[in-house]
């Protein structure tokens, strides 16, 4: 049985969640979200709670359920407060600018890359620190690994966009003269 899945969600001031047949629509301040819950899987909202429970006992079910509480509570906490993630840019001329909603990048090309910002995304430039903000959690860290695909990385010199607080680990270079 999951653990998780025996949790209830508790309902933030200011959020209106409204369940029709298998979707759970989600209002707050920061945006809404429509969220298609599994048919096995029962949601109910009474008072400031909202709880998930099995419909029909089954393998499938059991493993779903957890997933499905974990998925509304990040829909409830997203669109409560939201969500961030933040990206470093290390490298020699690596910039970062704002065009309108749309984010320009600088790292080594010969020409600037454009990210589009998808609906229900914003982004903030602070030095070499981008900041992604949604109230979608999926959409928000795959925006992050977007950008961060774009120049990941690297292990000798360490330049690249990365995670803010993410470790790279470092490899040694070639090494000159070594006797054989």
């Amino acid at each position: 049985m999951s653990r998780i899945g025996k949790q209830c969600i508790e309902i933030p001031a200011g959020v209106d969640i409204t369940v029709t047949g298998q979707d759970v629509i989600v209002k707050g301040p920061k945006g809404q979200i429509t969220v298609p819950v599994h048919p096995v899987i029962g949601v109910t909202v009474a008072d400031s709670q909202m709880t998930c429970a099995i419909q029909h006992e089954t393998k499938k079910s059991s493993a779903l359920w957890g997933t499905m509480r974990a998925i509304l509570a990040n829909a409830v906490e997203g669109v409560h407060t939201g969500f961030t993630k933040k990206l470093e840019l290390q490298g020699v001329g690596y910039r970062a600018s704002l065009q309108g909603k749309n984010l320009q990048l600088l790292v080594g090309f010969s020409h600037p890359v454009l990210i589009e910002a998808p609906e229900g995304i914003s982004f903030t430039v602070e030095k070499e620190i981008v900041t992604v903000e949604g109230f979608d959690a999926y959409t928000v860290g795959q925006v992050a690994a977007n950008i961060r695909a774009i120049r990941p990385p690297e292990p000798y010199k360490g330049k690249g966009i990365r995670y803010v607080g993410e470790h790279v680990r470092r490899k040694v270079g070639k090494v000159v003269g070594a006797a054989a």
